[in-house]
């Protein structure tokens, strides 16, 4: 398939200016990470004409590469200035791990499905990016061995905060993550005080399920179905 990088990059000024500095983003470093991300490259080619909209898209295994103001807004949510080690949740395509990379030091992807991570790490290597690491495990359990985090974003959707997320965050860390019931949720951000979070709301939102120990459980899917 001949793909026209002109076009897909003029998709992409455009999706910045309509869909994030539009709605209130102002961040510079944010706005630019989401101008130098090729989503197109993060998507099957049946969606390369619907890579720049305004809406999450399927990448298999029931997952979803989010809306790109969801992106934008979490990133500018965890407020990066370039030196953190961020802990992403929730690899998927690697499109948000790609942006929060261009943000900060290091970032470590956990996905729990061994096929999407596998993609996901070629992908990004192949793209480039020499700052990712990608992990296949339990996101909801944090990723110990590299912590403790600046930063820490969720893309999928938890009950509640998993607490080893809490304890892997510096003090005065920050974590963004969507909470609530399986279609209705509201992304938050905590900052860490002492052992404790101090939460924020910031809009509603709806996200796919944070599977694992510490979020909705293995056996979910299941009996979702």
């Amino acid at each position: 398939m001949l793909v026209d990088e002109r076009s897909f990059e003029r998709a992409r000024l455009r999706m910045v200016e309509e869909q994030i500095r539009a709605r209130g983003i102002r961040d510079d470093r944010v706005i630019a990470a989401m101008r130098g991300v090729p989503r197109h490259r993060f998507v099957d080619p049946v969606f390369f004409d619907q890579a720049y909209e305004d809406h999450p898209l399927p990448i298999g295994e029931s997952q979803t590469i989010s809306q790109p103001y969801m992106v934008a807004l979490m990133a500018a949510s965890l407020s990066l200035v370039g030196h953190e080690t961020v802990l992403d949740i929730g690899t998927g395509s690697g499109y948000q791990a790609a942006v929060f990379a261009r943000l900060c030091r290091w970032v470590y992807s956990i996905e729990r499905c061994e096929s999407l991570a596998r993609k996901a790490q070629h992908r990004l290597s192949a793209m480039g990016y020499k700052n990712i690491t990608v992990v296949v495990g339990d996101g909801t359990l944090g990723w110990e061995a590299h912590a403790p985090y600046e930063a820490i974003g969720v893309a999928a959707a938890a009950p509640n905060i998993p607490a080893p997320l809490a304890e892997q965050l510096v003090p005065g860390g920050r974590l963004c993550i969507p909470l609530g019931s399986r279609h209705s949720q509201v992304l938050v951000v905590g900052v860490k005080h002492g052992a404790a979070l101090e939460i924020q709301d910031v809009c509603g939102c709806e996200f796919v399920p944070l599977i694992g120990a510490r979020g909705w459980g293995a056996r979910y899917e299941e009996l979702s179905d």
